[in-house]
C-alpha cells in the first residue's frame, strides 16, 4: 500500500511511540527520505523484498529503532551485513551524530547506495564500507574496535558469530536480531561461544502487529569476554562446511 508522506510519518510517529520511542521531525523527515531512496534504488539493485509503505515502516523501520535501547550515546558500532542499511541507517538518524557507526557489507553496489543516502540525509559519524567480513576483520583498523556490533538476519548464529565476533573489543557486545529459530540456533551455538570468547548475556522478545497480524522477533545479546583466536575467522566456504 503506498501512503502518503504524512501517513507515513504518522504511522512511523504512532508505531515508535508504541515501543517507547519518540522520534522528532527531523528523524521523521530523514526516515522518509531513505524510504523513497530505498524504493528508488530498488528499481536498479536488489535492496529489499518488500515495498509497501506500510510493511516497511513495520518491519523494516521499527524494527531496526528495536536495537536502540541497546546501545549508548558515544559509541562504536559496526553493523556487518547492512545490505540496505538496516538496521544501521535507521540506528545512525535515531542518534544524530551521538555515536559512530560503520555500515559493512560485501557487496559494493549497496554501499554506493548507502554514500548516497549518507550524503542526502547529512548523517555524521557514519562511514560505509566494503568488504567481507572474514577478510576486513583481520585488519587492525577494525578488528577488535567497537563496542557494539550489531547484525540482522545475516545467517545462522554460530556462522554470524565467527563472521563478527572479532570486530568487537573487550567487554563489547555481539547483537544479532533474528526472526525465527532464534533459540534453537542459540543452542546450536555453545562451541561457537566458547572457541570466539563470548558469553550469552539474554533475548529480548518482541512482535511486530502489522494489519492485525503479530510477527515474533529475537534480539540475542552476548558479551566479548576474551580476545578472539588468531585462526578465527576462517574463510567462509570452511566457516560454511564446518560451523563451530
Amino acid at each position: 500500500m503506498k501512503l502518503t508522506k504524512e501517513q507515513f510519518t504518522s504511522m512511523t510517529q504512532e508505531m515508535s511511540k508504541n515501543i517507547g520511542l519518540e522520534l522528532n521531525e527531523q528523524q521523521l523527515q530523514k526516515i522518509y527520505i531513505y524510504k523513497e531512496m530505498l524504493l528508488e534504488w530498488n528499481e536498479k539493485i536488489n535492496l529489499t523484498a518488500i515495498t509497501d509503505d506500510e510493511e516497511i515502516v513495520a518491519k523494516h523501520i521499527i524494527d531496526s529503532l528495536q536495537i536502540v535501547r541497546h546501545i549508548k550515546e558515544n559509541q562504536k558500532v559496526i553493523d556487518v551485513g547492512t545490505g540496505a542499511g538496516l538496521p544501521g541507517i535507521i540506528i545512525a538518524i535515531y542518534f544524530e551524530g551521538k555515536i559512530k557507526i560503520t555500515l559493512f557489507d560485501a557487496l559494493n553496489k549497496r554501499i554506493v547506495f548507502l554514500n548516497e543516502v549518507i550524503n542526502k540525509l547529512n548523517l555524521v559519524n557514519v562511514e560505509a564500507v566494503h568488504g567481507r567480513a572474514e577478510d576486513s576483520s583481520r585488519d587492525e583498523k577494525y578488528r577488535e574496535t567497537y563496542d557494539i556490533v550489531v547484525s540482522r538476519a545475516v545467517a545462522r548464529l554460530n556462522i554470524l558469530m565467527e563472521l563478527t565476533a572479532q570486530f568487537t573489543n573487550i567487554n563489547g557486545h555481539c547483537i544479532y536480531m533474528k526472526a525465527d529459530r532464534a533459540y534453537e540456533e542459540l543452542q546450536e551455538s555453545n562451541n561457537a561461544q566458547k572457541q570466539l570468547g563470548l558469553k550469552y548475556i539474554n533475548g529480548d522478545n518482541y512482535t511486530i502487529n502489522l494489519r492485525d497480524e503479530l510477527h515474533t522477533r529475537t534480539i540475542l545479546t552476548f558479551k566479548k569476554q576474551e580476545t578472539t583466536k588468531k585462526q578465527y575467522p576462517r574463510q567462509y566456504s570452511k566457516i560454511k562446511k564446518a560451523p563451530l
